[in-house]
Parts: structure tokens; sequence; C-alpha cells
């Protein structure tokens, strides 16, 4: 037996490759989603409507069929269930057949290179939609879920974002195909027929990831932030992944949360704050910096964390004298977790210690004293910030 797994490309034979149209010439049976197999019922082969991987298999080999082809929209690598129905048929022969995938058809109509594109895929999921943006010159969006083409041009309006360029491409391949191109802010009431795919272009994207924002770049209150020097010491060392989920308990203004939100483009920060203005600001900044990624939560952090995604990386500036629960309860959670805190007592820092004796967990412990000038008439006098102690749990 032989399994075709085969890039239909935009879902007609124009758009198929040559080598993909033999091998389906070659199958004793069609297998696909609907709007897969259409095109080639006049071909008089047996056709199995399905898209879900294990009942693809299931059928493959109970049918006793010797070839069979499964249909796949676009190509096989791009955001395709090719992988993991081929990892179901381990223990028959199988083959890839490319096919032209969405983004590379919509980008040559477009007449422009998608070599430099980022790719998101909303197709029945959500993603951070406006970090994206922010972070790339191009990016593609490929639709069909919950998230419509108007969403995302609403949601970039939210951000300060509506003079984005925005390229709506529905139904690519068929007789019906249209492109339309507008800005963010004229497109918020669009609706888009059928299955769509988006583009946009920043031309003003961020060159490099922020780390050490000035303080004065962000929306101040009455509550505490964390200073530059000691948020990029701490941002730095939590080692952010683009894909992890943080947690940033005691948010106060929300400085730390945006930062790790920058670093954590594909991720989420969940920033927990029991003070409302706290969240506020938080929320504002988030807004500022382009950060959809950063999820603002008020409350008692012991009991909200009970109910947050498993964390990668943690930071306390703020526990409200609940630290050795939400320790714990991150610890349960994942106990390979990677954790900062701040202290700027010596009674927080001997706290810290006791709870990292408790967990067995090695501290990696600094302090760090940060003086800064400023003129007074004609002297440059130094103006000292209060020492603040880092304790980093050590990790292998």
């Amino acid at each position: 037996m032989k399994v075709y797994i085969i890039g239909i490309g935009m879902g007609s034979e124009r758009t198929m490759t040559s080598e993909a149209l033999e091998a389906v010439k070659k199958a004793d049976v069609l297998i696909g989603a609907r709007r897969m197999v259409e095109p080639f019922r006049d071909m008089g082969k047996p056709v199995f409507e399905e898209y879900r991987s294990a009942e693809i298999v299931r059928y493959i080999k109970e049918s006793g069929c010797k070839c069979a082809a499964v249909l796949m929209s676009g190509d096989c690598g791009f955001f395709s269930g090719a992988k993991k129905l081929s990892e179901l048929l381990t223990d028959i022969e199988t083959e890839f057949i490319c096919g032209i995938s969405s983004p590379v058809y919509f980008l040559s109509k477009l007449q422009k290179e998608w070599s430099d594109c980022n790719f998101v895929s909303l197709h029945g999921k959500n993603g951070n939609v406006v970090r994206s943006v922010c972070a790339h010159e191009k990016t593609f969006f490929l639709l069909g879920g919950d998230v419509t083409a108007a969403d995302i041009c609403k949601k970039l309006c939210d951000y300060g974002k509506g003079d984005i360029s925005v390229y709506i491409g529905e139904e690519l391949g068929y007789p019906n195909e249209k492109i339309t191109v507008g800005k963010a802010c004229e497109l918020t009431e669009y609706s888009a027929i059928g299955l769509s795919v988006l583009l946009t272009e920043n031309p003003k994207y961020e060159c490099h990831i922020q780390c050490g924002i000035d303080d004065e770049k962000f929306v101040r209150g009455k509550v505490p932030m964390t200073k530059k020097e000691i948020r990029a010491n701490v941002v730095t060392g939590l080692e952010i992944d683009k894909n992890d989920v943080c947690w940033d308990i005691g948010c106060g203004t929300g400085s730390v949360s945006v930062e790790m939100a920058l670093m954590c483009e594909n991720g989420t920060v969940h920033a927990v704050d029991k003070n409302s203005e706290a969240i506020a600001l938080t929320v504002e900044n988030s807004r500022k910096f382009g950060c959809d990624n950063i999820d603002a939560i008020e409350g008692d952090a012991a009991e909200i964390v009970k109910e947050l995604p498993v964390p990668d990386c943690v930071f306390i500036g703020g526990s409200g004298g609940e630290m050795e629960s939400i320790i714990q309860i991150g610890l349960e959670k994942n106990r390979n977790m990677r954790l900062t805190i701040t202290a700027v007592s010596l009674e927080t820092l001997s706290e810290c210690i006791s709870i990292f004796d408790k967990f067995d967990l090695e501290a990696e412990i600094t302090q760090i004293s940060v003086t800064r000038t400023r003129k007074i008439g004609k002297h440059t006098m130094m103006s000292a910030e209060n020492p603040i102690f880092i304790i980093k749990r050590k990790t292998k």
C-alpha cells in the first residue's frame, strides 16, 4: 500500500503541479475535505470525504486499496494536517507532493516578495495580531476561523495602527477570486466572502527588540514601576523565548509586562495586580507598545495563578504577602519554570532565601545600585535610586 499526501494548491487543477495531478490519477481512492475532493469527482474514482487524521488512517487501513491520495489545501508544509497524518501512517509507505501555498500565490498576485514575510495562522485559533504586525514589515495571516479580516483591522485600530496597509484575498484560485487593498482604518467593517487571507505591510516595524526602555516612555501613575536598569536585568535574565507563557505578578505600571511581551511575540504575558489603577496602566501601556499578547488581570495573585496556564517564566515584583503560595503553584504547574524576584528590603530578601531553601531551589542573588546624574545650575549632581536585590533561580 502507498499513500500520497498531496498539496493541491488553491483547489483547482490549474494551481496543481503535474506531479500532483499524476499522483491523483494513479490513486485508487481520493480522500479529503469536501472542498478538496470536489474538483476531481468527474474522474469517477471512489471518494472519502474526511479531514480528521485518525479517521483517514482508519479508512485507509480498512479499505484494502493499494494506492490512496489524500488531498490537502495549499502546500503540505504550510500549516497543514499532513504532518499529523504522516505520523499516524508509520507502517505505510507515504510520499509528500508539494503544492502552491496561499502566501506564495497571493503575494505573486500582489507582485510582492514573500521570503521576508512573517506567517501567522488564525485558522481555527487565535494569535497575537498586533504584536506580529509591529514586529515585522510584512505579516501574512491565514484566516478561516472565528477571526475575520475586519476583526484584524479593528484590533489594529484599537492599538493605534489604523494606517497600516492591508491586502485581503478571498476565494483565491477560484473564478470569484477577489483582492481588496486599503488601510486598516478603512476596512474595519469589511465583510469577506468564504475563505480569505490577509497581508499587512508596516514600513515602521520594530527593527530590533527593545530592552531597558526609558522610564519616561511609559504611561505613569501613582503605582510603583520597575526602573529600566532593573527591568533590563530581570527580563534578559529570564531568557524569554518567543513562544513562552510568562507571569508578571505585581505588574504595577506594566513596564516589565511590556518588555516580556516584546520578547514572547507568539506567547502570552499574564499580568496580575490587586490594584485597579495598576491594571488600567498596564492595559494602557500594552496598547501604547502594541502588545496584544498581554492579559491584565485584577485580583489576588495567589488565587488567580491557580487558573493561569503553565508558566515558562515567572517574575514577582510584588506578592501581597503571598510569595510562597505563588511560587508553590508555579512549581506545581512547571517544576522547571524560570523564576526571578525583586526585593527592596532585607526582610523580603530573607523571605525569598527561606522559600528557595524550602523548595530546594538554588538562588543567584545580585544587588544593584543605580545612580543617575542631574543638572543643578552648572553642576552635575549624583542622584541615587534605592538599591534592589534580584533573586534569580539558578538553572542548569
